[in-house]
C-alpha cells in the first residue's frame, strides 16, 4: 500500500498484486487503509477487480463503489476496462456516467487521473 500526493490530493494506490476486490467486505478494509493514511481518493487498479465487478448485474459494483461514496472517498478504477465496455452497454453507460461525476472514476492510468483530478480542484 502506498500513497501520494496527485494534483494535491492524498491518493491511497491500491497494490496492483493480490488478491481481487471481490465483496463489500473488501472494500471495508481498502476504506480503512484509505482511512488509516488520510486519503481523499483511492485508485484501485483494473486488474485487482474480480470479474463479477464490471458484471454490472451482479451488484459488486454498485456495492463496493456506494460504501467508498457513503465514507466521503473518492474512487478511481485505473487500467483498461475497454475490452468489458465493449461487450456491455450497460457498463459503457456505468462508466459514462461516473466519469461526468466527482466521486467514481474510470481512468486508463495515473495521468489521466491525475487530469481528472485538476478538473475538481
Amino acid at each position: 500500500m502506498e500513497t501520494t500526493q496527485i494534483a494535491g490530493h492524498r491518493v491511497l494506490l491500491w497494490p496492483e498484486d493480490g488478491q481481487p476486490l471481490a465483496s463489500g467486505h473488501d472494500a471495508s478494509d481498502i476504506i480503512g487503509d484509505a482511512f488509516s493514511t488520510q486519503a481523499q481518493i483511492v485508485a484501485l487498479p483494473a486488474a485487482r477487480l474480480s470479474p463479477d465487478f464490471l458484471r454490472l448485474s451482479t451488484g459488486l459494483a454498485g456495492d463496493v463503489l456506494q460504501k467508498f461514496v457513503n465514507y466521503g472517498l473518492r474512487v478511481a478504477i485505473v487500467g483498461d476496462v475497454s475490452a468489458a465496455a465493449a461487450a456491455s452497454a450497460p457498463l459503457r453507460d456505468f462508466i459514462g456516467e461516473s466519469n461526468r461525476g466527482r466521486h467514481v472514476w474510470f481512468v486508463p492510468d495515473l495521468a489521466a487521473l491525475e487530469a481528472k483530478i485538476a478538473e475538481i480542484a
